[in-house]
C-alpha cells in the first residue's frame, strides 16, 4: 500500500467520525426520545386493560343472560312481538306425514313444510328425491299486530296441539287462549296436501283486516342430468282464477305484479312440481323468479309474495292445497275430475305439449296411444317403437298422395325439359306460365306433394314437445340409452371448446347421430325422386342437406327419446316410399297422363290467378327493360 493511499483512508476515517460526533443527540433529545417510548408503553398498556375489561363484561353478560329468568325473557319479547312474545323462543321439532308416495317435513319453527321426499322417484345420480329441502324453502305469514308490530310467522315456534295419524295441528300461542292454528292433512296415496290456517279470535291482537300478507319461496334444485336442459323445462308458474294458466321466463330473471286473483302458484321442474292452490283465490301476488348457476346445484330461485284472505276472529278458514308431485299428465288431469267444470284447476297445464293443434294432437292421440302400450309394455323403448309405427301408418294416405304427386310431375320432366329447350331462359315468365299450363293439361297440381308434407308437420312438432315432457321416459332404458328422458352419450370430453360446448355440447348422442344420417339419407332419395326439370332456387340443395346435419346440432343435447322416434320415423318413411315405388308403374301413370292431356281442361280458380300474377310481373319486367 502507497503513501497516497494510506492518506486518503486516513482522511475518510477522520470525516466519518467527525460525522458521527456531529450528530449525535443531546442530552435533552435523549431525554425527549426516553419519554416518548414510555409514553407509547404507557399507551399500548391502557388499551391491553380496556381490552381485557370489555371481554370480561361481554362474559359477564353471556353469564347473566344464560342465568336470566324465563319471565325477564318473556317480558323482553312482549314488547318486541306483543301477544306471540312467547312464541318467540322455543325449541323446533319435526313433525311427520308420510303415506306410500311421500314423506312431509313439517318444522315447528315457522310451522312450514321444510322437507318433501318423493319414495318412487330418485335424482338422476340416484340419490333421494328431495322436492324441498329445508332451509331453501320457506312459507311466511305477515301478521300486522295491534300496537303497530310486525310479526313473521317463519321466525315463531309453533306448539303441537294434535296428532290425528295423518294430520297434525300447529299452533302458534297469542295469550289468554287465543292463538293461530296451522292444519295440515295427508290423504292416503295421494300427493296433495290439505293446508288450512285459522285465526282464534285475534280482533285484540291483529289489526282490523280481511286479508294478510304470506310469502312462498324455496329454490328448486337439479335432479335430472343436464342442468341447462332441465333448466328450460324448469319455471314458475301461476293460474288466474277462472282463466289461462301462464309463466315467468324460462330462460331469465323475471318479476310480475299480478291485481287479480291467482287460483294457483307452481314451482315447476322439469318432471316434479310443488304447488300452492287456494281454496278460492290468492287476492294479488308480485312473482319472481331468478336464475341459478349451474355450479350451484340450483336451477331458480322463486317467490311469491301474496296477498290472501284472513278472517281474524276466526268464523272462516283460509283454505289452501299443497301438491308435491311429479309432472304426470293423467295424474294432474285427474283432480280436474274433482272440482266443478266452471272451477277446473287446469294443473295438467304444467306438461308442455305445446299450443294449439300441437296440443290437441298429444291430448288426443299421442298421449292415449303411448298409455295403452305403456299400460301392458314395461320397455318404452319398444312403445315409442309402436307408437311411431301407429302415428306412421296413420299419416300413410298423406305419404302415398305426396309420392303420387312427385312421381306425375317425374314423368313429365321430359316434356318440361322441351318447354325449357324451346323457350330461352331470358322469358323465366313465359317459360313458367308454359310449364304450369301443361301441368294443368295433365291434370296435376305442383303443390300436390307439399300439402300432405305439411299436414304432416303437426305430429312432429307435436312428438317434439311430447318426448321432454313424459316423465314415464324417465331413467328409462333401451339398447345403449341409459335414460330416454336425457342424451344417450357414447363419446363425451371434458375440454371446453368455445361455441362447441355452448351449442353443441360435451358429447355425441348415438341416436341424435343416427337420426342425422338417416335424414340425409332420406334427403338424397327425396331429391331423386321429386327432380321435375324445373328451375330450382340456386343453392336449394346445398340446403336440405344442411338441414339434417343442424338437426345434429339441434338435438344433441334432447331427450334421446325424441331422437329415438325421428329416426325410426325416417326410416319407416324411407321404406314406405320404396314400397310405393315398387307397386306403382311409372309408365303406365305416364299413359293415363298423356290421355287426360288429350282431354278439355277446366281452370281452376288457382290456378287463374296463378297465371294472373304471372302476366302482371311479366308486364313489370318488360316496362323496366323499356325504361
Amino acid at each position: 500500500m502507497d503513501k497516497n493511499t494510506i492518506i486518503g483512508f486516513s482522511l475518510m476515517a477522520l470525516i466519518l467520525m467527525g460525522f458521527f460526533w456531529l450528530n449525535q443527540p443531546s442530552e435533552k433529545q435523549i431525554k425527549e426520545r426516553k419519554h416518548y417510548l414510555d409514553s407509547i408503553a404507557t399507551v399500548q398498556q391502557k388499551k391491553a386493560e380496556i381490552e381485557a375489561q370489555e371481554l370480561e363484561r361481554l362474559e359477564e353478560e353471556e353469564r347473566l343472560s344464560a342465568t336470566e329468568s324465563d319471565s325477564l325473557k318473556m317480558l323482553k319479547a312482549a314488547g318486541k312481538y306483543g301477544a306471540f312474545g312467547s312464541a318467540s323462543v322455543g325449541t323446533e321439532s319435526v313433525v311427520v306425514l308420510e303415506n306410500n308416495l311421500i314423506r312431509v317435513e313439517i318444522n315447528t319453527k315457522g310451522g312450514d313444510v321444510k322437507r318433501v321426499i318423493l319414495k318412487e322417484y330418485f335424482t338422476y345420480h340416484g340419490d333421494t328425491l328431495m322436492l324441498l329441502d329445508g332451509e331453501n324453502s320457506r312459507f311466511n305469514l305477515v301478521l300486522n299486530t295491534g300496537n303497530n308490530r310486525i310479526v313473521n310467522t317463519s321466525e315463531m315456534y309453533f306448539r303441537v296441539k294434535s296428532v290425528n295419524g295423518n294430520s297434525v295441528v300447529l299452533s302458534l300461542p297469542a295469550g289468554e287462549g287465543k292463538s293461530l292454528d296451522y292444519t295440515y292433512a295427508l290423504h292416503p296415496d295421494d300427493y296433495m296436501v290439505n293446508f288450512t290456517i285459522k285465526a282464534n279470535d285475534l280482533t285484540d291482537v291483529l289489526q282490523p283486516s280481511s286479508e294478510t300478507g304470506a310469502v312462498w319461496e324455496t329454490k328448486l334444485t337439479q335432479m335430472e342430468r343436464s342442468w341447462k336442459f332441465e333448466n328450460r323445462y324448469t319455471s314458475l308458474n301461476y293460474k288466474y282464477s277462472g282463466g289461462d294458466v301462464d309463466n315467468l321466463s324460462e330462460s331469465g330473471n323475471e318479476r310480475k305484479e299480478i291485481t287479480t286473483g291467482l287460483r294457483w302458484i307452481a314451482f315447476k321442474n322439469q318432471f316434479f312440481s310443488s304447488i300452492l292452490i287456494a281454496d278460492k283465490e290468492i287476492s294479488s301476488a308480485i312473482l319472481k323468479s331468478e336464475m341459478g348457476t349451474e355450479n350451484s346445484g340450483y336451477l331458480k330461485s322463486c317467490t311469491t309474495e301474496m296477498i290472501v284472505p284472513f278472517d281474524i276472529k276466526g268464523e272462516k278458514e283460509t283454505g289452501f292445497c299443497y301438491y308435491f308431485g311429479p309432472n304426470k299428465y293423467s295424474l294432474l288431469k285427474s283432480y280436474d275430475s274433482e272440482v266443478d267444470r266452471t272451477d277446473r284447476l287446469d294443473l295438467k297445464r304444467l306438461v308442455p305439449l305445446g299450443w294449439g293443434i300441437f296440443r290437441w294432437v298429444n291430448q288426443l292421440l299421442t298421449i292415449p296411444v303411448f298409455n295403452f302400450f305403456g299400460s301392458f309394455i314395461a320397455n318404452f323403448g319398444i312403445v315409442i317403437l309402436l307408437l311411431t309405427i301407429v302415428i306412421k301408418m296413420l299419416l300413410f294416405p298423406l305419404t302415398y298422395k305426396s309420392y303420387m304427386s312427385s312421381a306425375k310431375m317425374r314423368v313429365l320432366r321430359p316434356q318440361v325439359e322441351e318447354i325449357n329447350a324451346r323457350i330461352p331462359a331470358d322469358k323465366p315468365t313465359e317459360r313458367q306460365q308454359a310449364v304450369m299450363q301443361m301441368y294443368r293439361k295433365a291434370g296435376v297440381n305442383p303443390m300436390g306433394g307439399c300439402l300432405p308434407m305439411l299436414l304432416q308437420m303437426p305430429f312432429l312438432i307435436a312428438l317434439f314437445y311430447f318426448f321432454p315432457s313424459a316423465i314415464e321416459l324417465r331413467q328409462q332404458s333401451f339398447l345403449w340409452a341409459t335414460d330416454l328422458s336425457s342424451y344417450d352419450a357414447i363419446v363425451s370430453w371434458s375440454t371446453h371448446i368455445p361455441l362447441i360446448s355452448e351449442y353443441f355440447g360435451n358429447h355425441i348422442s348415438l341416436f341424435c347421430l343416427l337420426m342425422a344420417i338417416t335424414n340425409v339419407i332420406y334427403t338424397h332419395i327425396n331429391m331423386g325422386m321429386t327432380d321435375t326439370g324445373a328451375q330450382q332456387m340456386p343453392g336449394m340443395k346445398v340446403m336440405m342437406y344442411i338441414m339434417p346435419v343442424m338437426f345434429l346440432f339441434i338435438f344433441n343435447n334432447y331427450a334421446s327419446g325424441l331422437s329415438y322416434y325421428y329416426f325410426v320415423s325416417t326410416l319407416i318413411t324411407i321404406l314406405q316410399t320404396y314400397t310405393i315405388r315398387k307397386f306403382v308403374n311409372e309408365e303406365k301413370l305416364l299413359v293415363t297422363i298423356r290421355e287426360n292431356q288429350k282431354k278439355p281442361q277446366k281452370k281452376s280458380a288457382w290456378l287463374e290467378r296463378l297465371e294472373q300474377a304471372q302476366k302482371q310481373q311479366e308486364e313489370l319486367r318488360k316496362q323496366r327493360q323499356g325504361k
